[in-house]
């Protein structure tokens, strides 16, 4: 099957697009389960496909576009790749935002397919993960060849999801010894004398979308036993001052939440051996009014210093619900210049 992108089709184009799959089975596997897969590329692009044997007809305005789309999961599912609600949505930004002149970009083109070059794979014990992005795979590679990383971008971005997947793969391959998560444990000041409970009380629901994407990247038992052993550490920021974290990946989240003086102890705790991660959205910054964000002033410091890396995500890289991405469009749209 010839797999080369769709040049933009003419004015008086026939309004059906008709593609030919040689195998049925991966045919199948490409509409899912009750054809679920087309009717959300359908909804999503706004055409019609039908099934007839083993082709799939395409109709309506942005029939090259989804054509292409279909093209692309197609490979993917051919490669032995699974296909998820997120990469047909991702695979659908991409075809939305070529449709409109037929120019594809091969590399991410080639992610989708599974033959981009240097396409990066995250695997843990429970599942492996992808980047669904080309930013996404630019932040993977750097999170694999920098001591300091930083990703910072809005909701939904992968930002620490991808961080998390990246220690908890270095942890169990034996590069690192143990795991760090942390992020500040209130939005303003970490103030956790007023909250119920022991410590740990006080400080789980603020660390909880941690735990969550641990849980999604090792079995119950295991992570239970980890974090039992403190091979896998999830502490406020407060708890970091004063240590030195050497053998370990480190990772803080919701980082445009600290102070300068914060953001510089957390940095100068890097040792021997370990990778940090610092993640933050500069738009849901809820300090005081008038104190900077240590996410802020640290970009501008450390932007040209050699070892340290910065990714930047906009909407385009949301892989969360597809509205996310709209909804943080339309915010920036309506935010004051400057």
């Amino acid at each position: 099957m010839h797999l080369s992108p769709l040049p933009a089709p003419p004015a008086d184009a026939p309004l059906e697009l008709l593609i030919e799959f040689p195998d049925n089975r991966l045919l199948r596997d490409l509409c899912g389960e009750v054809d679920r897969n087309l009717a959300r590329v359908e909804h999503l692009m706004a055409v019609q496909i039908l099934r007839r044997g083993n082709q799939l007809a395409v109709l309506g305005k942005g029939r090259a576009a989804a054509a292409e789309v279909l093209r692309m999961l197609y490979a993917r599912v051919r490669a032995g790749k699974g296909l998820e609600p997120g990469d047909i949505d991702a695979a659908v930004r991409l075809g939305n935002s070529a449709g409109d002149t037929g120019a594809w970009n091969a590399g991410q083109i080639g992610m989708f397919r599974g033959t981009a070059v240097g396409h990066t794979e995250i695997r843990t014990r429970k599942k492996t993960v992808e980047p669904r992005t080309q930013t996404q795979q630019a932040y993977v590679r750097a999170l694999y060849g920098h001591e300091l990383t930083f990703g910072i971008g809005p909701a939904g971005t992968g930002k620490t999801y991808l961080a998390v997947a990246v220690a908890v793969n270095r942890m169990c391959s034996g590069h690192v010894d143990k795991i760090v998560l942390s992020r500040p444990a209130v939005e303003a000041g970490e103030r956790l004398g007023f909250l119920p409970g022991d410590m740990k009380h006080k400080v789980d629901p603020y660390m909880q979308p941690l735990y969550d994407a641990l849980s999604d990247f090792l079995p119950d038992k295991q992570l239970a036993r980890l974090l039992g052993e403190q091979q896998i550490e999830i502490a406020p920021l407060a708890f970091m001052r004063g240590r030195t974290l050497s053998n370990a990946c480190v990772v803080l989240d919701e980082a445009q939440n600290t102070t300068s003086m914060q953001m510089k102890m957390f940095l100068t705790r890097l040792g021997q051996g370990s990778r940090m991660v610092i993640t933050g959205d500069r738009s849901q910054i809820d300090l005081p009014r008038g104190v900077t964000s240590g996410l802020v002033e640290a970009e501008r410091i450390l932007g040209g210093v050699s070892g340290i890396s910065f990714t930047c995500f906009s909407s385009k890289d949301v892989v969360r619900h597809p509205m996310v991405a709209r909804i943080i469009e339309a915010y920036n749209k309506d935010a004051p210049p400057g």
